[in-house]
């Protein structure tokens, strides 16, 4: 049975109930890396239908739009852990609808499985970011480490799971075996209690539009909107540019992008440690060559070398940018929270859930090469606003922002 609504529960329970929730970031991390990953599965490196396969992200960004209205509304009214089952339950069911679905049946028969998937991951987040904000409280950099090496653990189990079994078994038996990992944390969720949280998910509408009323907040929701948007476009499509340009097996392909999402992970891990020794403008510099290069390399080598060479390179290109925004952000506008969809994070955080999608339809039109160039354009126009946002600050007079969390105001969680 679900739990019912909310308790308060012992300070004791506290840390035990944290380590639950914040595992739900790996499956968070599966459920949004999924299609990517699933795309030479389902044979789209064949058709080359790259509309539907555009729609399949357009659909996911949907359900996660209603999942995070319709979780923000029921928590007000149910326990966090119903919440985190719900989601959970979500997520099994989507992918099980999945694999009912033959590969021979058209797109249009997958909408109600990758609307569930993502109807699941808009839930898991508002009920995840909620519980473990006692944590973030007491440690905003460890818990931004931790949900943050979780989720990318996901992405990447994700993509190594369907390599590992892409000429073993089929699509109907991958996706049941991906079925099992949402099936295992909702046993997990719904055999939890968690205590209550004072964390508010809504703000009123004139606070939310107040954020964006200053040139600052804006250059700071474009360059975040750019910048989700470059990671995920390339998480999306490089498994089908590297299969259909270079010629790359299907499971090579899949290897591939689990790299990405491995040197992601540890650059983002590694960027704490680096940017309090660095200057921030040499950092930013660094990360947007690396980044153009790989997006210039991938664009033209015709090797597996070159490509893993630009591989690495985006990885290590991407990971800086956000600590970076994010411990600025954090100090210029103490009520920004990204694991709270309003606001900055609201409209930021739709560049990386449409980017994909539309992706799909400049690639059927011009060409998967396409899907390496908006990634690069996205990447100059992150570098020049991250210039515009320095400037302004030093017009007005603003200090270099350090690393370190202001007492009772810890950096954002990303």
């Amino acid at each position: 049975m679900i739990p019912g609504p909310a308790r308060e529960q012992p300070d004791s329970l506290d840390a035990a109930s944290g380590r639950r929730a914040i595992a739900g970031f790996f499956l968070s991390g599966v459920l949004l890396s999924f299609v990517g990953a699933i795309l030479p599965a389902w044979r789209y490196h064949l058709t080359s239908d790259f509309i539907a396969a555009g729609n399949y992200f357009f659909i996911l960004s949907a359900g996660i739009l209603a999942g995070v209205h319709f979780g923000q509304r029921v928590l007000a009214h149910r326990s966090t852990s119903s919440i985190l089952s719900f989601g959970s339950a979500f997520a099994m069911a989507g992918f099980l609808f999945l694999a009912a679905v033959p590969p021979s049946f058209r797109p249009a028969w997958r909408i109600p499985g990758l609307f569930a998937l993502g109807l699941a991951s808009g839930l898991l987040h508002s009920g995840l970011f909620r519980t473990i904000s006692p944590m973030y409280r007491r440690s905003g950099i460890s818990t931004v480490n931790l949900a943050g090496a979780l989720f990318g653990l996901g992405c990447m189990v994700t993509s190594l799971l369907v390599a590992s079994t892409f000429y073993v078994y089929t699509v109907s038996s991958i996706l049941i075996l991906l079925s099992t990992i949402p099936g295992y944390f909702f046993i997990l969720y719904m055999n939890s209690r968690f205590p209550s949280d004072s964390l508010v998910t809504d703000r009123p509408l004139r606070d939310v539009l107040h954020d964006l009323q200053t040139p600052t907040a804006i250059l700071f929701t474009l360059l975040l909107f750019f910048q989700f948007g470059n990671e995920w476009s390339v998480a999306a499509w490089l498994p089908l540019f590297l299969i259909q340009r270079l010629g790359i097996s299907p499971e090579t392909s899949l290897l591939l992008l689990s790299l990405y999402w491995l040197t992601l992970l540890v650059g983002r891990l590694t960027a704490h440690f680096v940017i309090p020794r660095m200057k921030r403008g040499w950092l930013l510099i660094g990360s947007a060559a690396c980044a153009v290069f790989g997006c210039l390399i991938l664009s033209f080598t015709n090797n597996r070398f070159g490509a893993i060479t630009a591989i690495v390179l985006l990885g290590l290109g991407f990971a800086v940018v956000y600590p970076l925004l994010v411990e600025k952000i954090g100090l210029r506008f103490p009520n920004y929270h990204p694991g709270l969809f309003n606001g900055i994070s609201a409209v930021a955080s739709i560049g990386g859930l449409l980017a994909p999608g539309t992706l799909g339809y400049f690639a059927e039109f011009w060409g998967i090469r396409v899907v390496m160039l908006l990634p690069l354009l996205g990447t100059f126009a992150v570098f020049v606003l991250a210039l515009m946002i320095w400037l302004t600050a030093k017009l007005s007079g603003g200090a270099e922002i350090r690393i370190e969390e202001p007492a009772g105001k810890p950096t954002g969680l990303g």
